[in-house]
């Protein structure tokens, strides 16, 4: 909890304290209520602050000024024993409890993305006149300079290599499972990561324009576009408040003016009496505790279940989605090489893979860590020597005693096919979608390891479940290839996804998608038109601010994609992403349910207690009973075990 939040909890247990030891103290009259107003103000003062100060702006008919009426007039009959002090202080600290829960609520995790700066290197290496490289500010780098990028490093800038070979993970910027292989000519772009080559490289734009600065500029824009609803109870106070406060000034006064005027005694008395009642019917408590607790309890049920959703706003926007849109790397796919194949030629798979593990022992290419641990052994029967590997090429070597002569070490390539055909080694074009990996021993070709980003488990079941709720749009949208987006989007039977896109690309599209789901072929308004984006990566997180509800694969997410996002899945299962629309809409029907109710019994209560039917017993049930009821019935939103079987496609069903 912040400062604020801190403050408001040691208020809120100070004062329920205070009220406990003041209902031992025997008084009267101006004491008693003296007493009671200690902790009636620990607890309430800035309620009663903010409804001044909406009288002093002109803008007073919100739930502060309604709560403050109903708790003061609660006061005033306690003091003209007609009523309970304790009720008083109870409501205005009940209440204080809910705007606690629903401000920790949103609070949470709720971060700064300045981690994002982490993408953009703030020095460039440059050689001076004697050769030697001196780190500069990238952002001094003008287009057109010449730069180094070591081993391991990220690329400050955009640019083009001119010298030297390298592997380049891009999944920060793209998401692309697979690292790139980069040479003379190859395009490079700020924040990527230089894995196994020094290159040099000439730059094509500023700091200021490179993709990672793009990135922030994005995500600051996104986040002006995105409006945040307002709470229920707020819009529902703008004119439930000034109807029941006009309303118990005029039974106070009209009344006995009517019956003055024509000659009979006013009984001003009992007619205040009867405003008073009234006013304390129509006190708010039970929407304005039921309704915020409602979404607590949904809040905390979600994150029992490594749910994370930062805000009741968004409890919203998934209720009423009907469109669901993917990140693939890290969001359907695991985001990592695995042996998805292996196509022996004049060998067994097991002689192959034997081959590609020794060969690759000494790498720490992304491919080369997937064959080792594909091999799953950690002994190594034969020694590797004269290992040397070509950045964006592969691993030459000499493994002594492979296949056959113990004496002369067999010369052993493993790489891609370029690589085996400059070495004299002729190998067959490969059909499938991935990374290929070609072993050859002494010029023989022993056949090729495909190695590919694999679902992850609950990827199916989460487009299945998906569909049960009435999602009618699944959309996928990546920054990998034609060929493994479509593989991915097969096996899924997703049949909209759009690939190779760069964030820039992935925010146009989305924009795309929200503006065709606000409205049907028929140009009517739909009625579940809000858009949800699913994403893991920094790329992904301008995408995730901009829609409805952005959802962040939680632990294997990026910091920032986590922090930019609306619902964070701690457990990067995707199945949870039907099962937080799920929560979402049973916790928005509960709130229906507890409108229906509050309003259904106060406004009856508030007709028998205009004609003077109702006393202060049906009173205090309409504000304290009522309000009981509607808080039971909140708690039904802690449990979310059936929430997928129970689910509505809409939350008002």
């Amino acid at each position: 909890m912040n400062r604020e939040q801190k403050a408001l909890l040691l208020r809120i247990l100070l004062a329920a304290g205070i009220a406990v030891l003041v209902s031992f103290i025997p008084a009267e009259g101006v004491y008693q209520l003296g007493l009671y107003l200690i902790p009636f103000l620990i607890a309430g003062a800035d309620v009663l602050g903010r409804a001044f100060r909406g009288l002093i702006n002109r803008q007073p008919f919100d739930e502060a000024l309604l709560m403050s009426a109903a708790t003061l007039g609660a006061l005033a009959m306690a003091f003209l024993k007609t009523g309970d002090y304790a009720e008083a202080v109870a409501v205005m600290i009940l209440y204080q409890t809910g705007e606690l829960f629903e401000s920790c609520a949103v609070a949470k995790s709720r971060k700064s993305i300045t981690a994002l700066l982490d993408l953009r290197p703030e020095t460039a290496l440059i050689k001076n006149e004697q050769g030697d490289l001196i780190p500069v500010p990238a952002a001094e780098v003008a287009p057109g300079a010449v730069i180094t990028v070591k081993p391991g490093d990220r690329i400050p800038l955009d640019g083009v290599i001119t010298e030297g070979c390298t592997s380049i993970n891009t999944a920060a910027l793209t998401g692309e499972a697979l690292p790139r292989e980069a040479g003379p000519g190859s395009g490079v772009y700020s924040g990527t990561l230089n894995l196994s080559g020094l290159i040099t490289v000439k730059t094509t734009k500023s700091f200021q324009d490179s993709a990672a600065s793009k990135i922030v500029e994005l995500i600051e824009e996104a986040g002006l576009r995105k409006s945040s609803s307002e709470r229920f109870v707020t819009r529902f106070a703008r004119v439930y408040t000034p109807l029941v406060t006009l309303a118990a000034l005029a039974l106070a006064l009209l009344p006995p003016f009517i019956l003055m005027l024509s000659g009979e005694p006013g009984n001003w008395s009992e007619w205040c009496y009867r405003a008073l009642t009234f006013l304390i019917i129509s006190c708010p408590c039970a929407l304005v505790i039921s309704v915020p607790l409602s979404f607590f309890a949904a809040l905390g049920g979600a994150s029992r279940q490594g749910i994370l959703i930062k805000g009741s706003s968004f409890m919203e926007s998934l209720a009423h989605a009907g469109t669901v849109v993917f990140d693939k790397t890290g969001t359907l796919t695991r985001g990592t090489f695995e042996v998805t194949g292996l196509y022996p030629a004049g060998v067994t798979a097991d002689k192959l893979l034997m081959t590609l593990a020794h060969a690759e022992r000494f790498s720490q290419h992304p491919a080369a860590r997937a064959i080792i641990r594909a091999y799953g052994r950690k002994d190594f029967p034969y020694e590797t020597l004269c290992v040397r590997e070509i950045p964006g090429r592969g691993v030459s070597c000499a493994i002594p005693g492979l296949f056959g002569d113990p004496e002369n070490a067999a010369p052993v390539l493993a790489g891609n096919r370029l690589f085996l055909q400059d070495n004299g080694v002729p190998t067959p074009e490969c059909q499938h979608h991935g990374t290929v990996i070609h072993a050859a021993i002494r010029g023989q070709y022993l056949g090729y390891a495909v190695l590919s980003d694999t679902l992850k488990d609950g990827a199916r079941e989460s487009i299945r479940d998906l569909r049960a709720l009435g999602i009618s749009r699944l959309v996928m949208l990546t920054g990998d290839t034609s060929g493994a987006a479509r593989e991915t989007a097969a096996s899924l039977d997703l049949p909209e996804y759009h690939a190779e896109l760069l964030p820039e690309d992935k925010l146009k599209i989305l924009e795309e998608i929200i503006r065709s789901s606000r409205n049907n072929d028929a140009g009517t308004p739909r009625k579940n038109d809000r858009v949800i984006f699913a994403g893991d990566g920094i790329n992904d997180a301008p995408a995730l601010t901009r829609a409805d509800a952005g959802i962040a694969m939680g632990s294997m997410g990026s910091d920032v994609a986590v922090e930019a996002a609306d619902v964070a899945l701690m457990d990067d299962d995707p199945r949870k992403i039907p099962l937080a629309i799920g929560i979402s809409r049973k916790c928005l029907r509960i709130v229906r349910e507890n409108i229906i109710l509050t309003i259904g019994i106060k406004a009856l209560c508030l007709l028998l207690g205009a004609l003077g039917l109702a006393g202060l017993w049906l009173a205090v049930f309409a504000d304290v009973g009522v309000m009981i009821l509607a808080v039971l019935n909140a708690l039904r939103c802690f449990l979310t075990g059936d929430v997928l079987r129970n689910a509505k496609t809409t939350p008002e069903g």
